[in-house]
């Protein structure tokens, strides 16, 4: 998708880059969209996770990630702008009536026809079908990592897992962090690459954007008054943290310190990142 750029009326646009979307005042299905979901990073009105808001107020879409219906043809009916994903999503019409909302591969046009199958199927964008059938090499997105739980990897925009090798039950998947994981065959991907790939390439112009998206505005630890506020605080604004290596508000390293706990699943890694 290409990038809209802004000629500088206001300061605010003089660096600005967006994309250049389209169909974005479309009609929405009222039974697939859910209105907002409460505060952000809030638990019984403390605050549980810092610089997140809830931002501009969006309705939510039910987006199918099981796509468990199965060996029924779906049309693509129209292509719409998701404010709650970097990707577009599918409106499909299947021939018993149904409507839902799926993730747009980039090769997906309106008139398309998808299908979910538990058995082998075409390469088209869009169609579903487990791992074990799909060829080596094939690029795939929203992969499940437990059958029937709905697809959890390769769901943002421009994104896109390969398979690379098929081992016995088990499927060789290379996600976009560029870690290979071994996944159970029957799990499902859908085939293509999710559009909106220049979204890495915007420039949001003014830190107003940011309170938008739910970012709120953050301090640096060396800017703190005293270390009973933070670590970092005190007399060390021009010369660094004060200590061995840097640290979180409560003490935990921040660079390069391991915090991954389940390590049970490291079985299922064949190639770290």
């Amino acid at each position: 998708m290409a990038l809209k750029r802004y000629k500088p009326t206001t300061p605010g646009q003089r660096g600005k880059i967006s994309l250049r979307r389209k169909n974005q005042k479309l009609a929405r299905v009222k039974s697939l969209v859910v209105g907002s979901r409460g505060s952000t990073a809030r638990s019984r009105g403390r605050v549980s996770m810092r610089h997140r808001s809830a931002g501009a107020k969006k309705a939510y879409r039910k987006i199918d990630f099981k796509r468990d219906k199965y060996d029924i043809l779906a049309k693509v009916e129209q292509i719409e702008y998701d404010p709650n994903r970097g990707s577009s999503i599918a409106l499909i019409l299947y021939a018993d009536g149904e409507r839902r909302y799926i993730l747009r591969p980039k090769e997906l046009k309106v008139g398309d026809t998808v299908v979910s199958s538990k058995q082998a199927v075409d390469q088209n964008p869009g169609n579903s079908c487990p791992l074990n059938l799909m060829p080596v090499g094939s690029h795939i997105n929203c992969v499940e990592l437990h059958v029937g739980k709905g697809g959890e990897m390769a769901r943002g925009a421009g994104n896109f897992a390969t398979i690379t090798a098929k081992e016995g039950k088990y499927v060789n998947i290379k996600l976009p962090s560029g870690e290979v994981k071994k996944i159970f065959g029957n799990c499902s991907g859908s085939f293509g690459v999710l559009d909106n790939e220049d979204v890495k390439n915007i420039s949001l112009g003014k830190a107003g954007i940011k309170k938008y998206l739910g970012r709120r505005s953050k301090v640096r630890g060396v800017a703190y008054g005293s270390p009973r506020s933070h670590p970092h605080g005190g007399s060390y604004k021009t010369s660094g943290v004060g200590r061995a290596s840097p640290v979180s508000p409560w003490g935990q390293p921040a660079k390069g310190f391991k915090t991954r706990k389940r390590t049970h699943t490291d079985k299922f890694i064949v190639e770290r990142k």
